[in-house]
């Protein structure tokens, strides 16, 4: 397969990854999101498995989901990931909680993807993300 190529005919770079955070906390939201493009992602930002969900309809190129578990609405990570599975089964899933049992939970449910318990390192998800791309 050829690689792309600009009008002068040199190699275009792939586009970035691209990581959907799902979080409703605000303030950790807005800093995974800023580390992740500083690791050279393309980051959407949702604050619920709702939004997400809507995103993910909307036929957003998404590479990877990173969800917390514990999230208001009318489902939480658990059920994104599972929504996830049924009607995106390409697309990765990383989950994270501050609940021990839910991260073993979360584990479970997401063999596709690792579960991170909070409080995690911002490196230890980037090292998870560009492993489950190389996949």
């Amino acid at each position: 397969m050829n690689a792309a190529r600009n009008t002068m005919g040199e190699p275009v770079p792939a586009p970035p990854p691209v990581v959907l955070v799902v979080e409703d906390d605000v303030l950790v939201r807005n800093i995974v999101a800023a580390y992740q493009r500083e690791c050279g992602f393309d980051v959407i930002e949702a604050s619920s498995a709702d939004e997400a969900i809507r995103v993910l309809q909307a036929d957003v190129k998404v590479d990877i989901v990173f969800s917390d578990v514990n999230m208001p609405g009318s489902m939480d990570g658990f059920g994104l990931a599972q929504w996830v599975r049924r009607e995106r089964p390409w697309l990765r899933v990383i989950l994270t909680s501050g609940a021990a049992r839910t991260a073993k939970e979360a584990g479970d449910l997401c063999e596709q993807g690792p579960i991170l318990a909070k409080p995690y390192d911002h490196a230890e998800l980037e090292r998870n993300i560009r492993a489950l791309l190389a996949r």
